[in-house]
């Protein structure tokens, strides 16, 4: 009994978590004032804490809490993938019927995968490379949420709001779920993101990889699942087989992320690795593997008190087959080196981009890039949908970062969230006042496009939008003749270049439709 109620606690912690997540992560969609602690998972997150320490060459004390994640595994094993990952959760929530069959014949070394992937990124971040960050679990999951999940259920939200105006019918309905959760829960304004079908078909092939075998991704690909296991090795307190069913295994079969193995065992106890012909004289035995066990209890419920226990185990657990041998942790270094080398060599490094803007008080691109872990916290506080995670324009070694697009949204002048919310520092944290005078890039005016300049007709309104106390961009008066003969007073903009900080609004507001006539553009 008393395993089952720990099991039922299991799932309603993981439920808290999940909720937790979720809160934490709408208590910072587009927030010009963002909750201080809705990084606060991040902040737990080792791998983040590790690769942007390693790659930044610097202590970053908002990421100290990873430590507690570290010395929680330590002493009880990996409950962080068991208990309080929301992705990890999702995917046990998302359980397909026959996936333990099919889990038979995948590979019996398939989980080293996760552990060469490990040792890519750390090698890549000791060379100031963060790409393969993408693949972190709290990142890639909350990439997709705030992309592509809350945009398209904004969108299909809008829709049926549409339909039922255009019907006449419910419209105080409408206008009470509105002003209920409009800012609260759903963006404030409707977000549109270019990455969004990228970043959710990665999360559903995460999912869908399910049906190949329970957890897939947390037993053969996470990178953070990989370096939680191995220190789970050394995990103090651990369940352990009882010797009245040491030879019993049934525990093995109850057990969906199989880390419970069968080994077998010399009468006189010297264990050794399992083999697939049972030697003469020998019994099949069952072990718990520390760094494949994510504490879900199923083990010592079907066994109860006498069968299994949880105890301290002083010795660290014994290495299995399919743990990485010291060639292949050599390889997965190598290959995190060769990554960087060859983006190091790509035509990317020779010029930055001319649409290239990063978010306020990023000067270096080289230092932002070592430090920005694509966890896409800046995405879903950015309060416009300015901020939207990059493709080609830095090339891969900048795939999703964070790149201001102003013709989808703007960076508010009444804004500096992007900042509080970086864990890793690579966005500064400014206050308002500083964050004002940052320059992010140059606005020019089109004059082939300009409606004033082009077509003679009359527009201002990227003078009006100018958030700039002394208007960056300012017009000047012209009398021109018309088709017709008639004289015609124009406003003409210009842009005073030491005034522009590159905002983007100007580019966001403009009427013309497609390419703007006034664009903005990285100013050195």
């Amino acid at each position: 009994m008393l395993w089952r109620r720990l099991r039922t606690t299991r799932r309603v912690v993981q439920a808290f978590f999940f909720v937790a997540f979720l809160v934490l992560l709408f208590a910072a969609l587009q927030r010009r004032d963002a909750f201080p602690y809705a990084d606060l998972f991040f902040r737990l997150d080792p791998l983040i804490a590790l690769t942007a320490m390693l790659a930044g060459k610097v202590w970053l004390p908002r990421l100290a809490l990873a430590f507690v994640t570290v010395a929680m595994t330590i002493v009880l094993g990996r409950v962080w993938c068991g208990w309080i990952c929301p992705l990890g959760t999702l995917l046990e929530w998302a359980q397909f019927k026959k996936a333990r069959r099919r889990a038979k014949r995948l590979p019996p070394r398939l989980p080293v995968v996760k552990y060469l992937l490990l040792a890519a990124i750390v090698a890549a971040a000791l060379f100031d490379n963060l790409t393969l960050m993408i693949l972190d679990p709290l990142a890639l999951l909350t990439r997709a949420t705030a992309t592509a999940v809350i945009p398209g259920t904004d969108w299909a939200i809008l829709q049926i709001e549409d339909a039922l105006r255009q019907a006449g019918i419910g419209q105080s309905a409408v206008d009470f779920f509105e002003q209920a959760f409009r800012g609260r829960v759903l963006p404030q304004t409707p977000a549109v993101f270019q990455q969004a079908v990228p970043a959710f078909l990665l999360l559903l092939a995460v999912v869908l990889l399910g049906l190949l075998a329970d957890r897939f991704w947390c037993r053969f690909l996470c990178p953070l699942g990989a370096l939680l296991g191995l220190l789970a090795k050394v995990a103090v307190l651990r369940p352990i087989v009882t010797p009245s069913l040491r030879h019993c295994a049934a525990c093995a079969g109850v057990c969906r992320q199989e880390a419970i193995t069968v080994v077998e065992e010399e009468e006189e106890g010297g264990a050794r690795s399992g083999v697939p012909d049972r030697a003469e004289g020998a019994r099949p035995g069952a072990v718990v593997v520390t760094s494949e066990c994510v504490m879900c209890l199923d083990c010592l419920v079907a066994h109860g008190r006498k069968g299994m226990v949880y105890g301290v185990q002083p010795r660290p657990a014994p290495w299995q087959r399919y743990d990485p041998s010291r060639r292949q942790l050599l390889a997965g270094l190598a290959a995190g080196v060769g990554g960087v080398v060859l983006l190091g060599a790509g035509a990317w490094n020779a010029r930055r981009a001319a649409g290239l803007i990063r978010p306020p008080g990023v000067t270096d691109e080289s230092v932002f890039l070592a430090s920005c872990v694509r966890c896409s916290q800046c995405l879903k506080v950015c309060p416009t949908s300015g901020l939207q995670p990059a493709l080609d324009e830095a090339g891969l070694v900048g795939l999703w970062t964070p790149v201001l697009k102003p013709r989808l949204g703007y960076c508010d002048y009444g804004c500096h969230a992007c900042g509080q919310m970086c864990p890793s520092g690579a966005i500064p944290k400014l206050d308002l006042a500083t964050k004002r005078e940052q320059v992010l890039g140059l606005a020019w005016i089109d004059r082939d496009r300009c409606l004033p300049w082009a077509y003679d007709t009359t527009c201002v309104v990227c003078w009006e939008m100018c958030p700039v106390a002394d208007k960056a961009v300012k017009v000047t008066q012209v009398t021109v003749t018309a088709a017709d003969g008639s004289e015609l007073v124009l406003q003409r903009p210009h842009v005073v270049a030491d005034l522009c900080i590159g905002c983007g609004i100007c580019e966001y507001r403009c009427p013309v439709a497609g390419r703007a006539a006034i664009q903005v553009t990285v100013s050195g």
